[in-house]
């Protein structure tokens, strides 16, 4: 039986795969190429090149959806022929049905995973770095600019409620790899001395683990907002933290980061002290967690809903598909922005549609049963 259920779900899933992978693709990436192709005359094999790359990362998206294709499909033809009913009178109980398509939703549990951990961010990343560096050839491969980066510590008041206020600031025009260019840092870390610093170039010095800060100048004022020193420099050496540059070689999106990518993004984040940034990586990081086990969601539901003795040809199957598609999708960006207003934690923000899909899913299981 397992066998038979198996060899039924897996031509439907390749099918779903294919599909579901085709449009989005169409929608998110092909138009998009084709445009750069004929308006910013991009080569054809890079755009080739950047359309496979962008692949591993849609198919991510695809995996769950084909997961609910095809067990939907697959029991709803099995229900409508009466092959279900023919099993039960054999003394097989409706769980054990549906626990083949559970299996095998959690073997594409482990596919999304190592798809959405190892293959999608790095290809990602690496179709946004040729699709840049085709578009601009005559620029370095690598620059970023306007490098922001405020440092907050916290002060306590006289009511004994504490305040963040602004450490240090530190802003640089751009960072070619190498060195920062057009830099300008306000310090007001100690208590009593503020510092402005205004250079043309730094680099950080890894062995001796400081800046190095050439022709500039450093403006030294008292506590009552006059200048008390002005100290004009060819090379100087400050002990700063290396978080600026950090920000500087880590900028990737969300989308190109995996798990362990987004922790390290996250521990700068939160040296930075931007309550806003770190909520919606805290959001993303637990999204991207509970992404893959979707696919157990989808495959309870599916087989569930298609166990439900009915007569339902595939055109009605797909649309059902489509619609608890939407409904989790939905309830996803919902529950997410939710998280990111400090309303739900990272953690039940994440997991909310989860727990809705898998309630539901148990839910129509269990009436099924009892019929």
């Amino acid at each position: 039986m397992d066998r038979y259920l198996a060899m039924q779900l897996l031509p439907l899933f390749l099918f779903g795969v294919g599909a579901f992978t085709s449009v989005v693709l169409a929608i998110d990436s092909l138009f998009e190429l084709l445009r750069k192709v004929v308006e910013s005359g991009l080569p054809i094999n890079i755009a080739l090149k950047v359309f496979i790359l962008k692949l591993p990362y849609v198919m991510v998206y695809s995996f769950p959806m084909s997961t609910l294709l095809a067990t939907l499909m697959t029991y709803s033809r099995l229900s409508s022929e009466s092959e279900l009913i023919a099993l039960r009178g054999c003394g097989v109980s409706v769980y054990r049905m549906v626990l083949t398509a559970v299996l095998l939703s959690s073997l594409v549990t482990a596919m999304t995973y190592i798809f959405n951990e190892q293959i999608a961010p790095a290809a990602n990343y690496e179709a946004t770095r040729t699709l840049e560096q085709a578009l601009k050839s005559d620029k370095p491969s690598f620059k970023q600019h306007n490098i922001y980066y405020p440092e907050y510590r916290e002060v306590k008041e006289k009511d004994g409620s504490t305040t963040k206020i602004l450490s240090r600031l530190f802003y640089a025009d751009q960072f070619d790899g190498k060195q920062m260019q057009g830099l300008t840092i306000i310090d007001r870390s100690r208590e009593g001395l503020n510092q402005i610093l205004v250079s043309e170039s730094a680099q950080w010095n890894a062995s001796q683990k400081v800046w190095n800060f050439y022709n500039g100048t450093i403006y030294l004022v008292a506590p009552d907002r006059s200048y008390r020193n002005i100290l004009r420099f060819e090379h100087q050496q400050l002990q700063l933290p290396r978080t600026p540059l950090n920000l500087a070689e880590n900028s990737r999106d969300y989308g190109e980061m995996n798990i362990s990518q987004a922790l390290q993004q996250l521990e700068v984040e939160r040296l930075a002290g931007n309550p806003q940034k770190i909520r919606k990586l805290e959001v993303r990081i637990q999204q991207k967690i509970a992404f893959p086990f979707v696919c157990i969601i989808f495959g309870l539901v599916g087989s569930a809903m298609g166990t439900i003795p009915q007569r339902t040809g595939r055109g009605t199957s797909f649309g059902i598909s489509v619609i608890v598609i939407f409904s989790y999708y939905l309830l996803l960006s919902v529950s997410g922005a939710l998280a990111q207003a400090d309303i739900l934690s990272p953690l039940i923000g994440a997991w909310l549609p989860n727990s809705f899909g898998l309630v539901t899913g148990l839910f129509l299981l269990m009436r099924v049963a009892q019929r």
